[in-house]
């Protein structure tokens, strides 16, 4: 270990995965799922919910195989792996599954006065054949559960997994054509430049997540296709903690989600701000709380490959701020302590870069409206927590704070809410999915006015005459 120095982050046959990378059979690829969509076996109800069945299935089955594919790429263990890539996934798929036959059902809308006879209604349409493309971090969880969305709207998918989880990205391509439909739902394999080769088929649609400048170049490679995105990115969520939070509880909440998959996650809180006045008594009850969380562990949290651990202990080498704790390294283990760095300058790498890792900048403010002011000085974050006890106060700065999402007295639990829409804003993503908002991504909403042949009145045909006009002016 080394330390950081500092001044004192229908079920059918199955079809074989696809291997790319590059590979010029993308273009096969999507235009067999074109040619499997244009003959609507995708369309109805009942082979939508076989294809949410199977993937339950493949979840209560597969489980311990997930875990070994998560333990290989993340080092993660089997409960970490059931909280954080099941428990999600199934939660989207038991809402799509309880109602999916009302979410299909076209909505009636109101008619202005000049149109009826008549009636309106909006149809929820495929798209067609979409992408998804899976992240390294919780590469279960956010492949599947966007995929919930697309097949409950009824679409054919490429699923592109993330080939920085390799394990995982091997097993999904081996077991999902065992549950679900796999001449409708392809794994396709690779690195970057296939993601690039698929996205220069054209989609209906895809969803990308991971980081901001991959994001960049997902968005520039769609829009040669002129193919629609959701971006699921990242970014800096913050932390406010104002004096009348219980400083406890706000700890353990904190540093539980901070240091779940080594800090490998979006929406972990990436720094805090602490008023002034209760920042030392807080310093003190992360240091107790770490150390209950922690008891047991290795000292150190396993970083998924040299090239993150790198830039990690960069952040520690040049912060400017004090390691209050942890704060050591071991490049050969790509390991690193959890760590609390207390005022790091807002210019550090360390506040300026998402962190993704188990480091939690700690900064002081004078109140809440200092906190408001730094939050909002910079990019516009995925997420933004907020621990007090007055629900007013709460309000209030989740009102001035602009963010993808938000959490009052805990953190990161709005993403295992499947009736909340969860995506960013600004640099942090665009568009949303879970639950319904996830079948609306991946659905076209079709305006529908049906009208009757009779009556067929004359006056709003040319030529028209003067009272026509006059009626028609009035009318309209």
């Amino acid at each position: 270990m080394t330390r950081a120095t500092t001044p004192s982050k229908r079920q059918t046959k199955p079809a074989a995965a696809v291997a790319i990378s590059p590979t010029p059979g993308a273009d096969t690829v999507v235009a067999d799922l074109r040619a499997v969509y244009a003959t609507r076996r995708t369309r109805p109800l009942a082979w939508r919910l076989a294809q949410l069945d199977g993937l339950d299935r493949l979840l209560a089955e597969q489980e311990p195989a997930i875990a070994e594919a998560m333990a290989a790429d993340l080092g993660r263990n089997a409960y970490d792996t059931w909280f954080g890539e099941i428990v999600g996934t199934k939660a989207e798929i038991d809402i799509a599954r309880k109602n999916l036959k009302r979410w299909v059902r076209p909505q009636r809308r109101s008619l202005p006065l000049i149109q009826l006879p008549g009636s309106a209604r909006v149809e929820f349409e495929p798209l067609g054949t979409v992408l998804i493309i899976g992240p390294w971090n919780y590469p279960v969880f956010l492949t599947l559960s966007p995929l919930v969305g697309a097949v409950a709207a009824g679409n054919t998918v490429v699923i592109k997994p993330s080939e920085l989880a390799p394990k995982t990205s091997e097993l999904l391509a081996r077991i999902l054509p065992q549950y679900v439909d796999g001449e409708a739902i392809r794994v396709v394999e690779g690195d970057g430049a296939g993601t690039q080769a698929l996205l220069a088929q054209g989609f209906d649609h895809a969803l990308f997540t991971g980081g901001t400048e991959i994001g960049k170049k997902i968005m520039e490679g769609a829009a040669k296709t002129l193919t629609p995105v959701t971006l699921e990115l990242g970014g800096k969520s913050p932390v406010v903690i104002l004096s009348d939070a219980d400083l406890e509880v706000a700890a353990r909440r904190i540093l539980w989600v901070k240091l779940l998959n080594s800090g490998q996650t979006c929406i972990a809180p990436d720094y805090i701000l602490v008023e002034n006045s209760v920042k030392p008594a807080f310093i003190d009850a992360l240091r107790k709380v770490l150390a209950e969380l922690r008891a047991g562990e290795p000292d150190a949290q396993r970083i998924v490959n040299q090239r993150q651990f790198a830039r990690l202990a960069g952040y520690l080498e040049s912060t400017s701020g004090s390691v209050v704790t942890g704060g050591c390294t071991d490049a050969a283990s790509i390991s690193i302590e959890p760590t609390i760095i207390d005022e790091p300058a807002p210019t550090d790498a360390v506040m300026t870069e998402e962190i993704f890792g188990p480091i939690l900048p700690v900064l002081g403010v004078a109140n809440a409206e200092a906190a408001v002011a730094f939050v909002n000085s910079r990019p516009k974050p995925l997420a933004f927590y907020v621990f007090t006890r007055s629900r007013a106060t709460a309000d209030r700065l989740i009102r001035d704070v602009p963010s993808g999402g938000a959490v009052v007295n805990h953190v990161a639990m709005h993403c295992l809410v499947p009736s909340l829409p969860f995506g960013g804003v600004g640099a942090s993503g665009m568009g949303t999915y879970h639950g319904r908002w996830g079948f609306e991504t991946f659905s076209h909403r079709k305006a529908v006015l049906t009208k009757t042949q009779k009556p067929d009145l004359r006056l709003q045909y040319p030529p028209y005459s003067e009272f026509a006009k006059k009626l028609l002016r009035r009318v309209l």
